[in-house]
């Protein structure tokens, strides 16, 4: 074997993997701008053939089962021996699943959930239970989710209860597990914001990043009477958006310049990275020609100034959009 890269972080992980597609990946589970468990399922839809082993100091018995389930070929205590982790790349690479004697116990008294299954109850979930499993997709805890759904903390825990009686869950941890292998669930419906019909199959998706909630939520509004048959994700940072595009490869996607984790353009960069066929529109409260040269090389086909978006050019841009034609 040959070590063909390193990296610390999760957006150099993507990109080292998706260069060099090596048949082992060994990583830790806690590393900056890393969601393991989304990446871990995303890794191993994209490269089959990978083999991963999660190697890592955390012996929480939640997170070892998720990552296994997820899609992870071992997982390796930090503190066991140098030659366990040999064996264990062997035994890996040899089509076997690994797991460090310490954990063997643990998990024979906490059997391994099974995949869930192919989705059908998207119906049976309310617009606002959608909405709390997307915050709890994106890591909120339950007074961030009482803050952003404008809810008191003990209402915020009776809807959780009934989202996992929903989805039949039973925690936080399974909730996640269940909205990363089922994505469409964090969507809204270009219809909801008309009517309150059901998802449709085969919806235009969209992905909204803007840290502006507001705006986010008046965006998506104008997109709703633009295209009702739309599949609608929002993010309010790069890390969000980055998930959101290595999952579900968006076909438009609106991007604000200016977020609060980082520069937008950058933001676009990493979603054409992470998914090469989303139409890119950037946007801007102060548009200067600096903004717009660097957003068309970053490989936006719009930019455009906030002021000025109205439901006639976002029905322009959807349209274009659809017919894969250029918007300028």
């Amino acid at each position: 074997m040959s070590v063909v890269a390193e990296v610390a972080d999760g957006d150099s992980l993507r990109a080292e993997v998706g260069r060099w597609r090596p048949d082992l990946l060994v990583t830790d589970m806690a590393m900056p701008g890393f969601d393991a468990l989304a990446s871990i399922a995303a890794m191993k839809r994209d490269f089959p053939g990978m083999r991963i082993l999660i190697v890592s100091a955390y012996d929480d018995i939640d997170s070892v089962a998720g990552l296994l389930n997820a899609g992870a070929d071992g997982y390796h205590l930090k503190d066991q021996s140098l030659a366990d982790l040999v064996l264990a790349v062997q035994r890996v690479m040899q089509g076997e699943r690994w797991i460090s004697s310490a954990l063997v116990g643990q998990l024979a008294r906490r059997p391994i959930e099974a995949p869930s299954p192919p989705l059908a109850p998207a119906r049976a979930l309310t617009r606002r239970q959608r909405e709390l499993l997307r915050l709890i997709a994106y890591d909120y805890d339950n007074r961030a989710i009482a803050q952003a759904m404008d809810l008191s903390v003990k209402t915020v825990e009776n809807h959780l209860t009934a989202l996992y009686r929903a989805l039949d869950v039973t925690s936080r941890h399974t909730a996640t597990t269940y909205a990363n292998q089922h994505p469409e669930l964090l969507a809204i419906d270009g219809l909801e914001l008309r009517d309150g019909r059901d998802l449709r199959d085969g919806a235009l998706t969209i992905l909204l990043v803007d840290d502006n909630r507001r705006y986010a939520q008046q965006l998506a509004r104008m997109i709703g009477k633009a295209c009702p048959g739309s599949r609608l994700y929002d993010a309010e940072d790069t890390a969000q958006a980055l998930k959101i595009a290595t999952q579900v490869k968006p076909r438009l996607a609106f991007v604000d310049v200016v977020l609060s984790d980082e520069d937008g353009i950058l933001c676009a960069r990493r979603i054409k990275t992470a998914s090469p066929g989303t139409r890119l529109v950037m946007m801007s409260a102060y548009p200067d020609r600096e903004f717009r040269r660097l957003a068309l090389v970053a490989g936006a086909v719009a930019f455009l100034d906030k002021k000025d978006l109205d439901a006639a050019t976002m029905r322009q841009i959807v349209e274009d959009a659809q017919g894969s034609r250029v918007s300028s």
